[in-house]
């Protein structure tokens, strides 16, 4: 019996290494993989990630992250270890098929100012039919970690020069729940936005959105987006766009909403990337990544101010 039990626990166990190098010092690198609040631009499997705790030696962050076709979301505690540039992850409750999974980040240091990154996996699966699929996850997500890791770091200020952030905010007198429900019932766009032209609307889990949505441009062309929202009622969504138009390259957000003693502010952010490599197929062979970034604010932004507009008009007709 004894003999049967440890075959068992052996089959739906599994460890995995996964390592990089990159050219830039360790404390670069390790100071990067502490401050998880960058991780949705950092990582493409992120979604969302922030700290529940956190100080110097010790944080829980709460992280949602795609997982094969869906989406997973967990809780992790991490120690913090700068002077060894260690960090040890553990997930408090993993979300099935994934019975437990912990690991080790360590940034090790190479000559000429390079570092070795090695990323460390244990973990359980409910059931040994289960365990293919989790070791398939883990090195795929383990593999696009670590090459996003290296290349934002090793494209420095290049990159950064593409990198660019923007919030509109419009002010609305009526109840925050009104205004929240607005942009969390994305269902309802088609009906309510002109320039949405259709929605799928899917809930893979609590708290958790996955939209795909046809959108009419000024110029009367349609594209598809689809992205995954985590949804905090009443005061913020956060989102993440996995399918994109030819000049973003990665693009985030959040919707907030912040009741104050005269009304509520409404707020859509967004976070991108402009894929530089399409600038010219785009807007022709003149331009250049400034008139690009304008370009791409110029579009979000007129969507994003009139989804906010007719938020307003909804909820303060129900005043």
């Amino acid at each position: 019996m004894a003999e049967t039990t440890a075959q068992t626990t052996e089959s739906v166990t599994g460890q995995t290494e996964h390592g990089i190098e990159v050219a830039a010092p360790a404390a670069t690198v390790y100071r990067l993989l502490a401050e998880v609040e960058n991780w949705p631009q950092l990582f493409p499997p992120t979604i969302f990630a922030d700290y529940l705790d956190n100080n110097e030696r010790e944080q829980r962050i709460r992280i949602w992250a795609t997982a094969g076709e869906g989406v997973k979301h967990w809780v992790s505690r991490r120690v913090l270890d700068p002077e060894r540039r260690r960090i040890e992850f553990r997930q408090e409750v993993s979300s099935a098929p994934i019975a437990a999974m912990g690991g080790t980040w360590i940034v090790d240091t190479l000559p000429d100012d390079r570092s070795h990154v090695r990323l460390l996996h244990d973990y359980r699966a409910v059931s040994a039919d289960r365990l293919s699929w989790i070791d398939d996850v883990v090195d795929r997500n383990s593999r696009t970690e670590l090459a996003a890791l290296k290349r934002s770091i090793e494209l420095g200020d290049a990159g950064a020069d593409s990198a660019f952030s923007f919030e509109d905010t419009v002010e609305v007198q009526g109840a925050a729940e009104d205004v929240f429900g607005f942009i969390s019932d994305a269902h309802l766009w088609p009906e309510r936005l002109p320039h949405v032209a259709g929605v799928e609307l899917t809930e893979p889990g609590p708290g958790m959105q996955s939209l795909a949505m046809d959108t009419v441009a000024v110029d009367g062309s349609q594209h598809r987006t689809m992205s995954y929202r985590i949804v905090f009622p009443h005061h913020k969504i956060a989102y993440k766009q996995i399918t994109m138009p030819a000049l973003m390259t990665l693009h985030t957000g959040y919707w907030t909403v912040r009741p104050h003693q005269h009304g509520v502010s409404v707020s859509s952010q967004h976070s991108v990337v402009v894929n530089t490599d399409n600038i010219a197929a785009v807007l022709g062979p003149e331009a250049d990544l400034a008139g690009a970034k304008a370009y791409v604010q110029r579009a979000l932004s007129t969507n994003s101010l009139a989804t906010l507009r007719h938020a307003k008009q909804y909820a303060e007709a129900g005043s």
